[in-house]
């Protein structure tokens, strides 16, 4: 999954859609504060922007309010030719209009509008802040390929998002990637981002990255033979699904990704948001029941590194720390106070994630 549900309603409560359940908005708005802040909102500004907020319906709005402030900063910036400004302003709008975009807010046209604000607000940020990034799409992906800035033939890591995430949330990844010497290609696949409202989520995504794999190769300035993937939370199951089928990955880490789910323990902003995405009931029900590791858990061939938090308990989801356990050449690295994602735990896991995946990919950890 992506980002922490909010408690299941008490059972007498009446049976009301997710979003009508209005005890749930605090709780809510509290268990995204990591994500949301990891994701490089500043806290401060969440605050005033959820503070007012009476009911979950207004979420959306609300933070597509935000985004376009921030875009309206940023034109204004680059009109006077403050670039640098300009890419930044550009960039938070992109972060707001994807976080307008979690909630299974029934106004889907809405909601695909926030995923084509936050496509374009993150496409005009790295054209003032790094000119040379690359749109990388097919009818299955669209992505934005970055490059460190003097190495040469850089190997690749994807960055693959969860359930309701997107191409706009894991900066701080692709930074610390970018850091260490290794290109970034922070995807959407089906049923993510600005794919949501057009594709229903794939299971087997591992051909989707294949798909991506084999766009890279015509792409010049990165090195298809040493590629690795980071998945989070949903993502982590689709990188793992990746790993074991895609030969061509060296490397794979997952944060805060399911082994399995169990369709009936899960809670409703998991359930709903599924349902919305895959379609139907029955669909996401089917889809719910393929996310499950065990049988692919021994064929990943290359290491693996399983990143934890301590505080990351999802109903109806089994941790992929099970993972660490199969999977032939697994570490697992534990932060104890990590919430789902680790947003509260940055520190705690990124910079030695990225050092992990870039010493296996072949590429030194400090320059």
């Amino acid at each position: 999954m992506t980002g922490t549900p909010s408690p299941a309603p008490s059972p007498a409560l009446p049976d009301l859609s997710f979003l009508d359940h209005p005890e749930l908005l605090p709780a809510f708005v509290e268990e995204n504060r990591p994500r949301a802040t990891g994701a490089g909102l500043d806290p401060h500004e969440y605050t005033r922007v959820t503070a007012p907020l009476r009911s979950l319906h207004e979420w959306p709005a609300a933070c597509r309010a935000a985004g376009r402030r921030h875009l309206a900063a940023a034109d204004r910036a680059a009109a006077q030719g403050r670039t640098v400004s300009a890419g930044e302003a550009y960039r938070v709008a992109a972060r707001w209009f994807h976080v307008a975009g979690l909630l299974p807010h029934p106004d889907r046209s809405a909601a695909a509008e926030a995923a084509a604000e936050a496509d374009e607000a993150m496409r005009r940020a790295l054209a003032h802040l790094d000119p040379a990034a690359e749109r990388v799409e097919g009818g299955s992906f669209a992505g934005w390929l970055r490059r460190p800035t003097g190495v040469a033939h850089p190997p690749v890591v994807l960055v693959v998002p969860g359930m309701d995430s997107g191409k706009e949330e894991f900066h701080a990844v692709a930074e610390a990637l970018l850091a260490r010497g290794t290109a970034v290609l922070a995807l959407d696949g089906p049923g993510q981002g600005v794919l949501a409202a057009t594709s229903a989520p794939e299971p087997d995504y591992h051909r989707v990255v294949g798909r991506v794999i084999d766009a890279l190769t015509t792409h010049g300035g990165v090195d298809t033979d040493r590629v690795g993937v980071i998945g989070l939370s949903l993502g982590g199951y689709y990188a793992v699904t990746a790993a074991a089928h895609e030969p061509r990955i060296r490397a794979t880490a997952v944060v805060s990704g399911p082994y399995r789910l169990d369709w009936d323990a899960l809670v409703p902003f998991v359930t709903a948001t599924l349902t919305q995405r895959c379609g139907t009931p029955e669909e996401a029900r089917a889809f719910a029941a393929r996310v499950d590791l065990t049988g692919l858990a021994p064929a990943v061939a290359g290491p693996l590194l399983v990143v934890e938090g301590g505080e990351d308990r999802i109903p109806g989801v089994t941790n992929a720390d099970v993972l660490a356990d199969r999977a032939p050449h697994a570490e697992l690295l534990l932060v104890p106070h990590g919430n789902h994602l680790l947003g509260n735990a940055l520190a705690d896991w990124l910079p030695a994630a990225a050092d992990w995946l870039t010493a296996r990919l072949g590429t030194p950890s400090a320059r």
